[in-house]
């Protein structure tokens, strides 16, 4: 793409950099967030709180409220891993179809990744675009809701008749009531993250002074601030008040950090291969000759995501390489909301799963099902997600 040979390295040095140096610290954290989350009992108390409000009748919505509130702080992999067991045991128990209940879960984990910080992909865009965090968050609230009602329950009425037979292997082992952390204690650890985020951004949308307590705020509120502060919080809460050594909680963080060193070796790629694409002038190019098709912005943010998406099957490669295509148009137009193009990939990375995705096989493997009924549970699930995403992003935009 006519870069000098010699200053290849240094495109890819620089790629690397930039976006692990913003993008590690929060990663990281909320890795060992999640963790701490799963292994503390937290998620199982949470679900058990649920289960028991919204009684058998109702038992697939008070699935998804967990697979929202556990996908909020956790990352996809090991949300999925933690709420499977919690799915096929509720569905062993009162004999219900596993892909009826359980996928709706799945879809509520699925939008979060996609579209809420501090999850990697929404994360990265964020910095990209030079998007508010707490506004991207509140934004991705909002269009996350109807989103996986969409995608989960009224969707999964289609889906009753397919037949699952989940291995015995996949029922986890619960922990003792007593073991348990309480209510208030799982849910507020588990949600810090997003209280904080949520709140200092509403405190400094209504202060607009330069002070030391607004600089404060906005210091408590920078993200990798707030996983930091949640880390602590729930190290004492779900860690040392539950009678965990030190010892044994910095061995579940390391334990944490080696399950998403792929995830930041993805990103680090992804930032390389952007950083080629700008110094070669070839992100301009393509970013001018798609301006010429007169297409909405949020909208061919969309579909630039979906083709990589379909191409490569990873969400998060999607979502950066789109964005890296589309960040000069972003950044110098300002009429664009980049909160609302960050979703708008997001929504665009999730489209049509199938053999090129790893959670395509992991759903599959799972729920011990055909390439046939994974395609039309899973994979349409991923599109209804992606669709109903980008018209929810092309509505906000007429609202904010």
């Amino acid at each position: 793409m006519g870069i000098p040979l010699d200053k290849v390295t240094a495109s890819v040095q620089k790629g690397l950099g930039e976006t692990l140096g913003s993008i590690t610290i929060i990663i990281c954290l909320g890795a060992m967030l999640g963790k701490l989350v799963a292994n503390s009992g937290a998620a199982q108390k949470i679900a058990d709180v649920l289960v028991n409000a919204f009684g058998v009748k109702y038992i697939q919505w008070a699935l998804v409220i967990v697979g929202f509130i556990i996908g909020i702080p956790l990352f996809y992999n090991t949300g999925f891993v933690l709420v499977v067991p919690l799915i096929f045991s509720v569905t062993y128990k009162y004999k219900l179809p596993a892909v009826y209940i359980g996928l709706p879960m799945l879809a509520a984990l699925s939008v979060t990744h996609g579209f809420l910080p501090p999850h990697p992909s929404p994360s990265a865009l964020v910095l990209i675009f030079h998007a508010d965090m707490g506004k991207t968050l509140i934004y991705g609230l909002i269009l996350a809701i109807p989103t996986v009602i969409i995608a989960g329950p009224v969707f999964a009425r289609t889906l009753k008749k397919i037949q699952s037979h989940p291995l015995d292997t996949f029922v986890a082992e619960e922990l003792p009531a007593d073991k348990l952390p309480g209510t208030a204690n799982s849910f507020l650890s588990a949600l810090l993250p997003v209280i904080l985020l949520m709140a200092t951004t509403i405190y400094l949308n209504i202060d607009h002074s330069t002070g030391s307590t607004h600089k404060l705020i906005a210091f408590i509120g920078d993200t990798p601030i707030v996983m930091l502060i949640s880390l602590i919080v729930a190290t004492y809460t779900l860690g040392v008040k539950q009678d965990k050594t030190m010892k044994a909680l910095g061995g579940l963080y390391g334990d944490a950090v080696k399950d998403i060193s792929l995830i930041l070796l993805i990103i680090a790629g992804s930032g390389a291969f952007k950083q080629v694409l700008t110094d070669s002038g070839i992100s301009t190019v393509i970013a001018t000759s798609l301006q010429s098709f007169n297409l909405e912005p949020l909208f061919l943010g969309w579909l630039i995501a979906a083709i990589i998406r379909v191409s490569l099957g990873s969400a998060t490669v999607a979502g950066l390489t789109a964005a890296g295509i589309v960040s000069t148009m972003v950044i110098n137009n300002p009429s664009i909301n980049p909160s609302l193009m960050v979703l708008s990939i997001g929504a665009g990375s999730l489209a049509f799963s199938h053999v090129n995705d790893g959670g395509f096989w992991l759903f599959k493997e799972y729920f011990n099902l055909s390439i046939k009924d994974t395609i039309r549970s899973w994979s349409l699930m991923e599109s209804i997600v992606s669709v109903v995403g980008l018209i929810g992003v092309l509505v906000l935009k007429q609202i904010v």
